[in-house]
């Protein structure tokens, strides 16, 4: 049973990370059309929340409907802000003064930051002279290493190599002054520390509103009414919110209800279960997806250096899972001990209760 629920973990990240990378690639088409990155996260969770707000309320059932209290709203409003609303708008920003390149790679500190918070914050059990501590500390250096080399050691043309360069979408998008592409990178680091601390948050908030879908739709509602807000400063004309193209429709369309509904059930489903940091580390493989989709769909070039990396990352994860295996082996085996003991203790307090019934009806046979 343990076995199928990691697999069904590791297949559900894999097909979150295919959807992140089609939403990438979408945000970065409709930005490149003329929309503001601010606007475009208004839109998202505005579809996101239009989407999944119905479905949340008719599957409720009375019996399991959970109750929000001023706690549980606080830590759903500060997860909307931080996780939605930060992550999304800085990214977007981030990537409107910076390149792709930055991008990518600096998204992939998303699991070394995530480990240090869950390890600080005691959600991540800690030990230097453990194997599996050892096994989950080099495999993350590892994805990480593997998502920088795979973006910027390119080497040989494998795919693509007919085409020129400037037949990339990515290349429309230049790179701007040495202020606006320290700014990129800026707005692109905010965003990964927003996005751990999301995932960090998500444990508190999964145990005190365990309802997953629910949960969804309230971060989706609170997130747009906070991105309207912002957007309502930051952009008050009303040519910035009109949607221009079919692309610009649909890619917030599907960045809403794939990116923004239903990739937060699916996130807290496993948050829930398997930590914040097993969520984290499949981000590197994001990387990996977005350049095979950029090289059939966008025909970016596919060099030698995205070969090597990509190996890298599979690499690195395939050890941080194996010391996540052994850190759940090692629980069960200390949970199977405690119930053996308890079961232990209760046979003794029966036979206890049973030498002593005996011995009552003894005496007063006697």
């Amino acid at each position: 049973m343990g076995r199928t629920e990691n697999t069904k973990a590791v297949l559900v990240m894999l097909v979150l990370q295919t959807i992140y990378a089609g939403i990438s690639l979408l945000v970065k088409a409709a930005l490149l059309q003329g929309m503001s990155p601010r606007i475009f996260v208004v839109y998202r969770q505005a579809f996101g929340t239009i989407f999944i707000v119905p479905i949340a309320y008719f599957s409720r059932s009375n019996t399991h409907r959970c109750k929000m209290g001023w706690k549980s709203f606080s830590l759903i409003f500060v997860a909307a802000l931080i996780g939605l609303i930060g992550t999304q708008m800085m990214q977007y920003e981030g990537i409107f003064f910076a390149t792709s390149s930055a991008s990518s790679v600096l998204n992939n500190l998303i699991p070394a930051i995530t480990f240090i918070g869950a390890s600080i914050l005691g959600l991540e059990p800690i030990n230097i002279r453990s194997l599996r501590t050892l096994a989950k500390i080099a495999g993350t250096i590892v994805c990480v290493t593997g998502a920088v080399i795979m973006t910027l050691i390119k080497g040989p043309k494998l795919l693509n190599a007919q085409l020129p360069s400037s037949s990339s979408l990515w290349s429309i998008c230049s790179i701007g002054s040495d202020n606006q592409w320290l700014l990129g990178c800026l707005y692109l680091i905010g965003g990964c520390c927003c996005w751990s601390f999301w995932l960090l948050l998500q444990v508190p908030v999964s145990r005190m509103y365990p309802d997953h879908l629910s949960l969804s739709a309230w971060m989706c509602f609170i997130g747009t009414v906070q991105s309207v807000t912002i957007g309502l400063f930051t952009d008050p004309y009303l040519e910035a919110w009109k949607i221009k193209s079919y692309l610009q429709l649909g890619s917030c369309l599907f960045a809403g209800i794939f990116g923004s509904a239903i990739c937060i059930i699916f996130q807290s489903w496993i948050i829930e279960r398997k930590g914040p940091v097993f969520s984290a580390i499949f981000y590197p493989i994001g990387t990996v997806i977005v350049t095979i989709f950029a090289s059939m769909f966008l025909q970016e070039q596919i060099y030698t250096g995205s070969i090597i990396g990509a190996f890298a990352i599979i690499t690195g994860l395939y050890v941080v899972l194996w010391g996540k295996a052994e850190d759940v082996k090692e629980l069960k085996e200390k949970q199977e001990k405690t119930t053996v003991l308890q079961n232990e203790q209760i046979q003794t307090i029966q036979i206890l209760d049973e030498d002593q019934s005996n011995l009552v009806d003894s005496l007063l046979l006697k």
